[in-house]
């Protein structure tokens, strides 16, 4: 690292992840994902298959933007107000009884890690007011938190102490180029390559 920039591989994240996965399945055994970060999601499913069934965990999706301009954001709100741009509906059923890990690429100022457990266990709750009190217990979700990486830094959020938080990796306040937001591979491998050279 030279510019201030970590340029991990698919390979490098995917050791992360299975590395890490490994952890999880012993502590708490997921079984379903949440994704925020949609290519970690996909490779933790690949460590975390039922080993009864042998099928795979079920994957929802929900979208968060933080950094990312869209239409309707002011630029007050840019990096200081999380906005959903895609979310469960009512899908949230599917998240009663169940040990759900969600899943991101980086924890930088953990705002949008609070803002999705703190939305999740809202939706969780309201679901939880349609069943008789006798059953509201059995039914009750269990979160938990996976990152590939974790910025060493001052967190602006925090999470419920609670729930179990995994990092695949702990970096230093760096900027993180992942491969997965290059336009093609080639390139991104060919900006390593420049930027080895010039370490050595």
């Amino acid at each position: 690292m030279v510019d201030n920039h970590i340029r991990p591989t698919y390979n490098d994240i995917h050791k992360i992840i299975a590395r890490t996965s490994e952890k999880i399945t012993t502590e708490f055994a997921p079984d379903l994902l949440i994704a925020i970060g949609f290519f970690p999601a996909r490779v933790m499913r690949t460590f975390l298959r039922d080993p009864a069934t042998k099928r795979n965990i079920p994957i929802h999706a929900i979208g968060l933007s933080l950094y990312e301009s869209l239409p309707g954001t002011t630029e007050e709100q840019l990096g200081s107000e999380v906005i959903r741009t895609q979310w469960l509906g009512p899908e949230s059923k599917v998240l009663l009884g169940r040990r759900v890990l969600i899943v991101d690429e980086v924890d930088d100022s953990r705002q949008t890690l609070h803002y999705a457990i703190s939305e999740l266990q809202k939706d969780v709750e309201r679901e939880l007011q349609s069943l008789p009190a006798s059953e509201r217990d059995a039914a009750r979700t269990r979160f938990a938190v996976f990152v590939v990486h974790n910025k060493l830094k001052p967190k602006l959020k925090s999470l419920p102490v609670d729930i179990p938080y995994y990092a695949g990796a702990d970096v230093n306040d760096v900027w993180l180029d992942y491969p997965w937001e290059g336009k093609t591979v080639r390139a991104l491998t060919y900006v390593r390559v420049l930027i080895s050279r010039r370490v050595r």
